[in-house]
């Protein structure tokens, strides 16, 4: 009987490890290929786990998985096909041994159809051969089936420490990942209680600081309000003690002027005694002499009336000049004036500035005409574009300080154009208030930086209109020929040879005095305002002390009042109510009982503004315009 070539439908080798279960080996190779087999396996793990030996490999078998008593026997699987010569010699051979019989169903065979042998396949069975051949190959099978079935073993323990292994491995993984989240979700809470801690006690610490800056505001708004009583007291005090040296000056020149009269009267009485004594004497010596005297006297008792036409405060100065016309004009001049001491003194201060300027300049505009008028233009042309917007004044005050202190014209005569400039534009009547609010912000950015500007200003707006002084003029026929004059020496204007019309110069006038009281009330963080609060308090103290209530006066007034009347009361208010008081039971009481040509319409509507301005308390709402605005309102079309 041949032997069958058995072969396995697997790979033949894995990974270096040969898959054959029948190698022809010797025992040491075997034991050589095992460790072979264990070193591959320990390296071609992924977790590179020790393969560690508990126990020394034994691997020989005991005597009786060699053979069993005397004889063996070869089984071979039914599957096989035999002859029938090979069925008869097995049932012959099979009472003549008795033996352990091989098994091959443990070795890996194929179910798949696609690869079972043919029936017709050629079998190759081992030619017969002796016993001790047929032990020994039957020994070295049995052999070969014990160490696979011990690789087998190894393996499936190693696989399932493996598994056991990984499943720990994984197990702790998850332990880990689970604790590095609690840790995580501790950290977090932990962040965000100590992220809560901070913002309390910042804000804490914010909440402290806005109460201190709160009790500091309270404290500098006490502070500033105290300086302004004590401020006001000083200056009611101060202006008590000048109007009581004033009315003792007054009273002290009316005596020495009432006993300069009683000296003179009493002259001219010695005089005229003298006289008649003179004449009595040379009427008795010739006739002749004695008509002419008589003559002489008649006449000096006709000139008698004619001194007293005139006041008594210029009866003693008409006698004792002998009716000079010259002096008479002066003596009037003074008397028809009214004003302030102090306000004149300020306006006669600015004006010799002014023409000082002027006549240094005149030489300058007479050898530079052209350049003088390029820079009268660019004045005019930055001030005409000044509107009411925060970027815009700060970008004209800018420009007009450069253009003042430019070297290619000389400062005085720039300061003199842009005074000229200001006020010419803000005569137009058509000029809004917010136009008027913005150049006075513009005229005290400019005159912080450059002081002499605002004397200039003062100084034209005193010439254009001397109720910016305050000042008054009496119409009188002796100073004045005519009423054009007057009008000229009060501000009109000659237009053509023609005076302007009252309604033209009433309007200029509103428009002087609206921009006078937007510059004394504007106040601009950073920027010093000479010429403010204070000085339109005193103003306004002045003209009513000094002024009396007619048509123009009512006008500035109005027009004053409506402008910073606002900020006054922000300033000094019970003070400045006082006053407004003190203007309708008095002021617009005299203006009530004027004579019949000034109580006309117009001044019936002045009047009634007045009254509406000050019984709904209009002082006390902003007025409009005068706050700026951030952009033009043009820039919301693009």
């Amino acid at each position: 009987m041949g032997a069958i070539n058995l072969e396995l439908r697997c790979p033949q080798n894995v990974n270096g490890i040969t898959a054959d279960p029948q190698p022809d080996w010797s025992f040491d190779s075997l034991l050589s290929e095992l460790d072979t087999i264990e070193k591959k396996l320990i390296t071609s793990s992924d977790l590179s786990l020790p393969f560690d030996k508990k126990q020394p490999r034994n691997l020989r078998p005991s005597k009786e998985n060699y053979c069993s008593k005397g004889r063996f026997m070869m089984h071979v699987s039914d599957h096989e096909l035999f002859s029938d010569s090979d069925i008869e010699d097995d049932v012959v051979n099979a009472s003549m041994f008795s033996g352990r019989r091989y098994g091959l169903d443990e070795l890996y065979m194929s179910d798949d159809s696609d690869h079972e042998f043919p029936v017709d396949a050629q079998c190759h069975l081992m030619d017969k051969v002796g016993l001790a051949e047929g032990a020994l190959h039957e020994l070295s099978h049995e052999f070969q089936l014990y160490v696979s079935e011990e690789v087998r073993n190894k393996i499936s323990i190693f696989e399932t420490n493996l598994v056991s292994e990984n499943e720990k491995f994984a197990s702790q993984i998850a332990n880990i990942d689970k604790h590095r989240r609690i840790q995580q979700e501790r950290e977090r809470k932990f962040d965000l209680q100590y992220q809560r801690t901070i913002a309390e006690a910042l804000d804490n610490h914010l909440t402290d600081v806005q109460r201190d800056h709160e009790h500091i505001s309270q404290l500098e708004e006490k502070r500033i309000r105290d300086d302004a009583a004590r401020e006001e007291a000083k200056r009611k005090e101060k202006a008590l003690i000048e109007e009581k040296i004033h009315q003792e000056r007054i009273k002290a020149e009316e005596e020495a002027r009432l006993q300069a009269e009683r000296a003179e009267m009493a002259k001219v009485a010695a005089e005229a005694e003298k006289q008649s004594v003179e004449e009595k004497k040379l009427a008795e010596k010739q006739a002749a002499e004695a008509a002419a005297t008589k003559n002489a006297a008649e006449t000096l008792r006709n000139g008698v009336p004619k001194i007293l036409d005139y006041s008594k405060e210029t009866l003693g100065q008409v006698v004792a000049t002998g009716f000079d016309d010259k002096k008479q004009v002066s003596l009037s001049e003074r008397n028809m004036t009214r004003a302030s001491k102090n306000a004149l003194e300020l306006e006669k201060k600015r004006l010799q500035i002014y023409e000082k300027l002027t006549l240094e300049n005149e030489a300058i505009k007479a050898s530079s005409n052209q350049g003088n008028r390029r820079t009268g233009q660019n004045f005019n042309r930055l001030i005409k574009t000044i509107s009411a917007t925060v970027e815009n004044v700060r970008t004209k005050a800018d420009e007009l300080v450069n253009l003042i202190r430019s070297p290619e014209y000389p400062q005085s005569a720039s300061i003199l154009s842009f005074a000229e400039k200001v006020v010419f534009n803000c005569e137009n009547s058509q000029k809004s208030d917010g136009f008027i609010f913005s150049c006075s912000r513009v005229i005290v950015l400019v005159t912080s930086k450059i002081p002499l500007a605002l004397d200039i200003l003062m100084a034209e707006l005193n010439r254009v209109c001397m109720y910016t002084v305050p000042k008054f003029v009496e119409y009188s026929p002796v100073l004045f020929q005519t009423r054009e004059a007057y009008f000229k020496a009060i501000g009109y204007k000659e237009i053509d040879g023609k005076i302007e019309s009252t309604d033209s110069y009433v309007e200029r006038l509103s428009s002087i005095m609206r921009l006078y009281g937007a510059l004394v009330q504007t106040e601009i963080g950073g920027f010093q305002n000479l010429h403010g609060l204070n000085e339109g308090w005193a103003w306004l103290a002045r003209f009513l002390n000094s002024l009396p209530a007619n048509l123009y006066t009512a006008v500035a007034l109005q027009n004053f009042l409506e402008m910073s009347g606002y900020a006054l009361y922000r300033r000094y208010r019970n003070q400045f109510e006082k006053l407004l008081r003190i203007i309708a039971q008095d002021f617009l009481k005299a203006l009530k009982e004027g004579n019949s040509e000034t109580v006309n319409a117009k001044l019936m509507k002045v009047k009634t503004s007045l009254i509406n301005y000050i019984e709904s308390s209009q002082f006390k709402k902003e007025p409009e315009g005068l706050q700026l605005r951030g952009h033009l309102d043009s820039n919301d079309f693009f």
